[in-house]
């Protein structure tokens, strides 16, 4: 997960609606079933699904009284301890 991503995602979140991002998960989702795909664009799809559940997710904890910087870096710190 890139922390500029997820907030680029957010910034669109914001200005627009989160179900276009919603949407666009369920096309990334569907494309991933692809038998075609090589490992290196299932990798690519894979990231990009990551980033924007994680916008998603960034926008929950906003709306619940967080400030962006605090549900990023809240949401990050998460992220990290559960790889660790």
């Amino acid at each position: 997960m890139r922390l500029p991503i997820i907030k680029h995602v957010h910034g669109f979140i914001k200005e627009h609606d989160q179900d276009y991002v919603i949407e666009a998960l369920e096309v990334l989702e569907n494309l991933a079933e692809c038998e075609g795909l090589k490992d290196e664009e299932l990798d690519v799809i894979g990231e990009l699904i990551s980033n924007m559940y994680g916008a998603l997710e960034v926008r929950e904890l906003v709306k619940e009284g967080k400030t962006e910087k605090e549900a990023l870096n809240g949401f990050m710190k998460r992220v990290m301890g559960s790889i660790s």
